[in-house]
C-alpha cells in the first residue's frame, strides 16, 4: 500500500546513529544518503526496490516532531530474538521502554513485538507475526 514513509527528527546525527545501530538488528540498512547544503536525509530499507523509511532534517518550522497523535511505526523483525536485541539497543541509545518483547496474543495468534520512543519522541514497534511458545 505504501511506498514509503519519512519523518523528521530533532537531532539528525544522533538519530541517524540511532536509526543505523537499531535497524541492522532488524535486517534494514541505510541505502541511501543525501547530503546537500539545505537537505539531509538517510533513506533505509532491506535490498529491495527502494528505502522505504527515511528520516530528515526537514519539515516546516511550525510543525512538531514526535507529537502525531496515535502514530506509530511497526517495522518487521526476523525473529524474537531479533526484536529483543532491537528493544535493548533502543533503551541503550536513548529511546524508552513503551512496552517489553512479548507475544501480544489479543492482536491475534502469533503475534510478537516489543514497543519503544525513539529520542525524538517517535513511537516505534518491532513485530513478528509467526510466533511461536517455546
Amino acid at each position: 500500500m505504501f511506498d514509503h514513509v519519512s519523518f523528521s527528527v530533532k537531532n539528525y546525527e544522533n538519530s541517524v546513529k540511532f536509526y543505523d545501530e537499531t535497524l541492522s538488528l532488524l535486517g534494514y540498512k541505510r541505502e541511501v544518503t543525501l547530503d546537500m547544503p539545505n537537505y539531509k536525509a538517510v533513506g533505509y530499507g532491506n535490498g529491495g526496490i527502494r528505502p522505504c523509511l527515511w528520516i530528515s532534517a526537514a519539515g516546516r518550522e511550525d510543525e512538531e516532531i514526535g507529537k502525531a497523535k496515535g502514530l506509530h511505526f511497526a517495522l518487521v523483525a526476523p525473529t524474537q530474538d531479533a526484536i529483543h536485541q532491537w528493544y535493548t539497543k533502543c533503551l541503550e541509545l536513548g529511546g524508552k521502554d513503551n512496552g517489553e518483547p512479548g507475544p501480544r496474543q489479543h492482536y491475534h495468534a502469533g503475534y510478537y513485538g516489543a514497543f519503544v520512543i525513539d529520542p525524538n519522541g517517535w513511537r516505534l514497534e518491532a513485530c513478528l507475526h509467526h510466533y511461536k511458545a517455546k
